[in-house]
């Protein structure tokens, strides 16, 4: 895909997971990570098999790392459930970087308070370690700009991409 005009380094996309949809904690952590980014569009999802195995493709590459069947955890808590998917775009090339710095440490029980995860989750590694099963860590941004394209097309995709263009941001 052809990137957009300024580049995939100023877009993210943001992803409230089931635990932030059941919690009802979409809404504060869009706004939270807005102050920092603009939501060019956020839009709910009822999340298929094809599109969480694509967006943890690494993770089941990773199988051997995990006591847990990825597969069949990412299905089980992903499939079916309501999410809730954003495009973020920053006025800098490092605009997944500064989402990634306010969503806070991957496991909630160390993250600080002042990110969202550390002010919002209840789960721990160790906990989700001893029930078999992945993080419940509410929200998951772009890594990098590679990752915003990828993740873009994944939750999306091409009939979408008109959002990408700065005159679409400017209506």
């Amino acid at each position: 895909m052809t990137p957009p005009r300024d580049g995939w380094e100023r877009w993210t996309i943001i992803l409230c997971k089931p635990d932030a949809t059941h919690r009802g904690l979409v809404l504060p952590i869009l706004e939270w990570i807005e102050g920092s980014v603009d939501i060019v569009k956020a839009r709910e999802v009822v999340v298929t098999e094809q599109q969480i195995l694509a967006h943890y493709a690494d993770m089941l590459t990773l199988q051997h790392r995990f006591s847990f069947d990825v597969r069949a955890d990412l299905i089980s808590h992903y499939v079916g459930s309501t999410v809730t998917v954003a495009l973020g775009h920053g006025d800098s090339d490092d605009t997944a970087q500064r989402v990634r710095d306010l969503l806070g440490h991957y496991d909630p029980s160390r993250a600080p308070s002042y990110t969202i995860r550390g002010h919002y989750g209840i789960d721990s590694a160790e906990r989700a370690t001893a029930e078999g099963r992945f993080i419940h860590n509410l929200v998951h941004s772009s890594d990098h700009a590679k990752d915003a394209e990828a993740d873009f097309m994944i939750w999306f995709g091409d009939p979408y991409r008109h959002i990408l263009t700065q005159e679409a941001r400017a209506r």
